[in-house]
């Protein structure tokens, strides 16, 4: 349940929707997937604009069972701070709701995670009160379809702490008025000696999953992902990013920022080789810079960086 306030925004300014709790996300993924198949029996469209609002959840609280197996399964140091990528999975469920909105313009099952850029301003405790919000913009063409960024932000006891934006395609929808972007050429990758190399298991998906509280379908298993078309489950993109920065965080301090751009799913079980390049400055560390790709096929999977503030 949530309540409404400023049931007419002023133009150029968000509606509030206040959140009484954290939304299940798996209830939401169902809710989204038969409203989906619904929508494909009876041809009904939806809207052609984002919905102007901003949805915020209160008084949210970390576990810290949840905090501490998180922290165990991506391989970063047990402390009571919280990793940037665990912020962003408490904002996940928020982010959710928006998306699932019976006037958002672009069907969830489906929507392709193309990039995460996020600023970490400060360190968050566990024990902090969390207020998290998330809205929409940015809707625009894509070769491929339609895309868009899902604004999230938390502030600890009242004080901004982290800012992220999402970037996700709805692959093969089109909507009128928007351009279409033309296809860039392919450019080719020579993978660098690697600094690291991960051994993911099939199981890899459920048990980010577990942590993450994202049940999507298509990280579970061979069976749900086939169902939805896919040829594998494959590796949460945040799972994989959380890795990454698991051994960049430790020397980037508590205020820095980083980004990643997807290039192509990991499909599980998987092999994967990681560069990371450090920059320092008079022994100073100020940035890093990540690329993974396929030990075996060769193909780049990911890349981006983190930097300090």
């Amino acid at each position: 349940m949530s309540t409404r306030e400023d049931d007419a925004a002023p133009a150029g300014r968000l509606e509030e929707v206040r959140l009484d709790e954290l939304p299940s996300v798996s209830k939401l993924l169902v809710h989204a997937a038969t409203t989906a198949a619904r929508e494909s029996l009876s041809g009904a469209s939806r809207p052609q604009q984002l919905p102007p609002v901003r949805h915020t959840a209160a008084d949210v609280r970390v576990d810290l069972d949840r905090l501490t197996r998180f922290q165990h399964l991506v391989g970063g140091t047990v402390r009571d701070t919280l990793p940037s990528v665990f912020l962003h999975t408490v904002a996940f469920p928020v982010a959710m709701s928006l998306l699932t909105r019976p006037d958002f313009p672009l069907p969830l099952p489906g929507l392709v995670h193309l990039a995460n850029s996020v600023r970490q301003q400060r360190a968050v405790h566990f024990a902090e009160p969390l207020t998290v919000s998330a809205w929409v913009e940015n809707l625009r063409g894509h070769h491929a379809g339609t895309r868009l960024d899902v604004r999230t932000e938390v502030l600890a006891a009242g004080e901004p702490a982290w800012q992220g934006t999402s970037e996700y395609l709805a692959k093969g929808v089109f909507r009128p008025g928007l351009d279409t972007a033309v296809r860039p050429p392919r450019e080719d990758f020579a993978p660098p000696a690697p600094t690291a190399r991960w051994r993911l298991g099939a199981e890899a998906g459920r048990e980010y999953a577990v942590v993450s509280g994202d049940f999507n379908p298509i990280h579970l298993s061979a069976l749900s992902a086939r169902l939805l078309g896919m040829k594998r489950s494959m590796a949460h993109g945040m799972y994989l990013a959380s890795r990454v920065l698991a051994d960049i965080e430790a020397v980037a301090g508590d205020r820095h920022a980083w980004d990643i751009r997807f290039a192509a799913p990991v499909y599980l079980p998987a092999a994967v080789a990681l560069r990371i390049e450090d920059e320092c400055v008079e022994d100073r560390w100020v940035a890093s810079r990540f690329t993974a790709w396929g030990e075996h096929s060769r193909r780049l999977y990911f890349a981006g960086g983190v930097r300090a503030l």
